[in-house]
């Protein structure tokens, strides 16, 4: 099982890859899709794994997500002012881990553990 779940996820991921050769705006959307999100709750759920795993799964998913959202703004005006690819994937790298951990502490105070 775990060898059609590797070569099927690494299809989507090559699919997506193709598809950015020829139209980079649609890759984009599917890159934006939950892909992977939607493709581990499917092995959860096909490994038996309950409800409410799969619950916890998608809302800690969701509170993850939102620390990387800046980095896809920031990116691409940092590449198009100059920066270099690696120095500005690195500090956009550093951004959202300062982001995260924030995140985590401001969540935290209101009950919600993410860690």
């Amino acid at each position: 099982m775990d060898i059609a779940k590797l070569f099927l996820t690494a299809l989507v991921v090559l699919m997506v890859t193709k598809v950015q050769i020829f139209h980079d705006r649609l890759s984009a959307l599917l890159v934006a899709l939950p892909l992977t999100s939607l493709l581990a709750m499917i092995w959860m759920r096909v490994e038996g794994q309950d409800a409410s795993r799969i619950a916890n799964h998608a809302q800690g998913t969701f509170w993850f997500v939102l620390p990387t959202l800046p980095m896809f703004l920031l990116l691409p005006w940092m590449l198009r002012h100059g920066w270099g690819f690696g120095t500005a994937l690195a500090a956009n790298c550093i951004l959202t881990v300062i982001l995260f951990l924030g995140l985590v502490a401001i969540l935290k105070r209101v009950g919600i553990n993410l860690l």
